[in-house]
């Protein structure tokens, strides 16, 4: 299972993708919306983590 994780907090980015990444799962961080969006768009997940309030482009306008 791949999973995207777009968070702009390194710290939560990273503790998220541990979890993940411990439970066996590969991950895929993005810092900002526009990146988020963009790997959203262009790769295959099977899931994805994303924050709400991030620079460039909101989480919920991603989801849409």
């Amino acid at each position: 299972m791949h999973i995207l994780i777009i968070e702009d907090d390194g710290k939560t980015a990273e503790f998220v993708a541990g979890a993940f990444r411990q439970s066996g799962y590969a991950t895929t961080l993005c810092s900002d919306g526009e990146e988020g969006a963009a790997a959203a768009l262009h790769g295959e997940y099977d899931v994805a983590v994303i924050d709400i309030m991030l620079p460039k482009r909101d989480g919920l306008s991603i989801i849409r």
